[in-house]
C-alpha cells in the first residue's frame, strides 16, 4: 500500500494500492451507483448501464494489474485504471506535447464513489496518478472525460489539465461520444 502523496489536503487513512479480485464487487458497485446518479439526473457522465462501464470493465483491470483503488479507513472509495495504453482516439487530439509513448502515463475511468463525493477523492487520485506515472518514467500524463462530464473537465482544469480537443468517438461502445482529451506535463 501507498500512502496519500503529501502536499494536497490528504488524511491519514487515505490509501492507494492495486485492486484485488476481492475489489471487483466494490468497484463494480462504485460504477453502479454513478450509472444511477446519472438516470436520477444527478449527474451527467455520458455512461450507459450495460454497455460502460460494468463488473467486466473491473475484472479486466484487475486482471490486467492496471486498477488502483483509494481506500479510506479500509473501505474502497475510489478506482482507476492506469497505464500507458493511449485510446485509438487520442490519434486524433492536438497535443501540446509529442511525447514518445513509453513516457505517456494514462488514467482510465476515474470513479469516486457518489456517497464519498466532495471530500477530495479524486483530487488526490489524481495526484497519486501523478506520482506513479513520474515513479514509472513518465512525465507525459493523459486521460480523458466525456464532454458531457463538466464536472471532471472542471476538476482536471483545476488540477493543471489543458484540454487537447474534443474527438467524436464510438467509446467502449457508446455511440455519438465527444471525447475530450486531456494533459499535462509534470
Amino acid at each position: 500500500m501507498t500512502k496519500a502523496p503529501a502536499g494536497r489536503a490528504e488524511r491519514d487513512a487515505d490509501m492507494f494500492r492495486k485492486a484485488r479480485a476481492e475489489d471487483i464487487a466494490r468497484i463494480s458497485e462504485i460504477y453502479g451507483d454513478i450509472l444511477s446518479e446519472e438516470e436520477a439526473g444527478r449527474a451527467s457522465i455520458g455512461w450507459v448501464r450495460g454497455v460502460y462501464p460494468t463488473r467486466r470493465t473491473a475484472e479486466d483491470g484487475v486482471r490486467s494489474g492496471h486498477m488502483f483503488v483509494e481506500e479510506d479507513g479500509g473501505r474502497i472509495v475510489a478506482a482507476a485504471k492506469l497505464n500507458q495504453l493511449q485510446e485509438p482516439a487520442y490519434a486524433l487530439a492536438r497535443w501540446r506535447w509529442d511525447a514518445p509513448a513509453d513516457q505517456v502515463m494514462v488514467l482510465h475511468t476515474l470513479v469516486v464513489s457518489p456517497e464519498a463525493g466532495g471530500a477530495g477523492y479524486g483530487t488526490r487520485f489524481v495526484d497519486f496518478y501523478e506520482q506513479y506515472a513520474l515513479a514509472h518514467g513518465c512525465r507525459y500524463l493523459r486521460m480523458d472525460t466525456n464532454e458531457k462530464n463538466v464536472r471532471a473537465r472542471a476538476l482536471y482544469k483545476r488540477l493543471g489539465y489543458a484540454e487537447a480537443g474534443v474527438v467524436p468517438t464510438v467509446f467502449n461502445g457508446i455511440r455519438d461520444v465527444r471525447l475530450v482529451c486531456l494533459e499535462k506535463k509534470v
